[in-house]
């Protein structure tokens, strides 16, 4: 997410992107308004899916690291994972058979 910016105003802009695109965005999980930490799966409506994270790299800019694509069911039991640990998570579920992410931030690709 931007810095200064808050997850409530980024998370709607990136569920706002997505439908303006044709994609179907909704939020699975509401976390903290002004600083929570944010996942986003990307469903390719084909059972599989991809789950971005956010992360610092070298330079401490902040970019998102993709998990998958995996079985959706896989994705899902990392969310639940990462939620029982994170309160203040929010979770955006985007569905685009394009597996279209709408991030505007640099994917890290390992």
């Amino acid at each position: 997410m931007m810095t200064g910016l808050k997850t409530s105003i980024w998370v709607a802009a990136i569920i706002r992107r997505a439908e303006v695109e044709g994609a179907f965005a909704a939020l699975s999980q509401k976390g903290d308004d002004d600083a929570g930490a944010v996942l986003v799966k990307v469903c390719t409506l084909d059972g599989n899916a991809v789950l971005y994270r956010p992360i610092r790299n070298m330079d401490g800019d902040r970019v998102w690291l993709p998990q998958g694509p995996d079985n959706e069911r896989d994705i899902d039991a990392a969310i639940a994972k990462r939620t029982k640990t994170d309160p203040d998570l929010w979770v955006v579920e985007i569905e685009d058979k394009k597996g279209r992410s709408f991030l505007t931030e640099p994917i890290e690709v390992q």
